[in-house]
């Protein structure tokens, strides 16, 4: 078995059943590994992380770990490739995403507030400032409408036609998301990248750019 850190070609059994590379001289387990990477395919696959845990036996709270891990790298590998393709960008616009269950009069605070751009049929997106960094009075009716107005109307965008590939990503998002309860405001970046990477890439894409950066 080849050694997982430096790819040496020989590693050998210890009596506690992990492996030690000749080279390098570090050991891991291989049932780990295995573990691991069977972790890996069924986030790939779309499989959720209470999923993935009665799957393969891992304990929820370990394969939740594994799941943000996997979506921090995707979020890393969504800003190299943008920073390559920048200059590429021909529309973008804002999106202020709520689930349909919630008024948006009366959890202002709860939107996420995002901006896409599209280059070369792939979507990348920035978080806007939070909505509570506005200085609004919570309490004011009045004061929330005129807030949720500006926020509507007053952004910025540009983009060639109706249809388009910032509409369709936004629709692909509002399905992906639907499967997610509660998602926090600290996290839900990285659930909005993973939407992004699914959206730009193909099932055998994703496979080769989580793997070669994750095993």
């Amino acid at each position: 078995m080849k050694c997982i850190y430096c790819d040496h070609l020989y590693t050998y059994l210890l009596k506690d059943k992990q492996r030690k590379c000749s080279k390098c001289k570090r050991k891991f387990s291989p049932k780990k590994v295995a573990r691991e990477k069977k972790l890996l395919d069924l986030f790939i696959k779309g499989r959720n992380a209470r999923e993935a845990s009665k799957e393969t036996g891992m304990h929820f709270a370990t394969v939740q770990r594994h799941y943000e891990n996997f979506r921090r790298t995707i979020a890393l590998h969504a800003d190299e490739q943008y920073r390559m393709y920048s200059g590429q960008v021909t529309e973008y616009d804002e999106y202020l995403y709520l689930p349909k269950s919630l008024k948006a009069e009366e959890h202002i605070h709860k939107l996420q507030h995002f901006l896409t751009l599209s280059y070369e049929n792939k979507v990348y997106n920035l978080m806007m400032p939070a909505i509570q960094q506005y200085n609004y009075n919570p309490d004011d009716v009045q004061e929330k409408k005129l807030l949720l107005k500006y926020l509507r109307f007053d952004k910025v965008a540009k983009l060639k036609k109706v249809e388009n590939t910032i509409t369709k990503f936004w629709a692909f998002f509002e399905a992906f998301i639907l499967q997610y309860k509660g998602v926090s405001d600290e996290q839900f970046v990285f659930y909005l990248k993973e939407a992004e990477w699914r959206f730009n890439y193909t099932f055998e894409e994703q496979r080769e750019i989580l793997k070669n950066r994750m095993l």
